[in-house]
């Protein structure tokens, strides 16, 4: 099971690859400079010690990983190709977790980098003559969080493609269901008299760092595991072909 895994994931990743140099290079660049150098060159060392970053490294993985996902089965289907694929012998987990993974592994894979890369421009411009690290807590948080956050857009992206008749649509809805997940409570806070706001941000502001991280790290695996589950129940060959 694991070789055919693999063996998925392998093809993914190098077609991802082929469409990231034909579309080029910039967008990831850029991506890398402004997390990996800009926002590390301006905030210093609060970059790898400060909690807030959090909100970064969990947003980004969503995004690298849907504009990829979107096309895990969608592409196939417009391609013309998911029938040659579901005719082989390969097990249905080891088509659906290899895309799953391969998505995964580009969009986590990119935010590692940008880790890599800001702690590399903390250490050139910040440093007080010793090597700084991410705090173990912190790194904890901010891996287990990526990963999860990406594992967030997979599980969802893969659901939504097995569905959808074009990878337009796919990225579409992801873009949009992103888009309400981060503006939502930013708007809806906004909209609150102000005294509700000023008591929300005193009870935020009292929460335990580290309690509130290992929540979410709980609440991330669950809808990570339901969805993931749905997917797996979702792929059946004889209905995916004759759709």
């Amino acid at each position: 099971m694991l070789t055919d895994i693999w063996t998925v994931m392998r093809k993914e990743l190098k077609e991802i690859a082929n469409v990231r140099e034909r579309i080029g290079l910039i967008g990831i660049l850029f991506m890398i400079v402004t997390f990996g150098i800009l926002l590390p060159w301006q905030m210093g060392r609060s970059w790898i010690e400060s909690p807030i970053t959090l909100i970064y490294w969990a947003w980004l993985p969503l995004f690298q990983v849907i504009t990829v996902v979107a096309d895990s089965f969608a592409g196939e289907r417009e391609r013309h190709t998911l029938e040659t694929l579901l005719a082989s012998r390969l097990p249905d987990q080891a088509i659906l977790f290899g895309k799953l993974l391969a998505a995964l592994t580009y969009g986590v894979g990119l935010t590692w980098i940008s880790l890599l890369v800001g702690l590399i421009t903390i250490n050139l411009v910040h440093s007080p003559g010793s090597l700084i690290f991410y705090p173990p807590d912190v790194a904890f948080a901010v891996l287990s969080i990526s990963l999860l956050s990406g594992g967030l857009a997979a599980g969802a992206g893969v659901l939504v493609s097995l569905r959808a008749k074009t990878v337009q649509q796919v990225t579409q809805l992801l873009s949009i269901a992103v888009m309400l997940l981060i503006f939502l409570p930013t708007f809806g806070l906004q909209m609150l008299p102000a005294a509700w706001q000023e008591r929300l941000l005193k009870s935020v502001a009292n929460w335990d760092v580290t309690q509130t991280v290992l929540t979410a790290i709980v609440v991330l695996v669950v809808i990570d595991s339901i969805l993931i589950g749905a997917a797996m129940r979702r792929f059946q060959r004889t209905r995916l072909i004759s759709e």
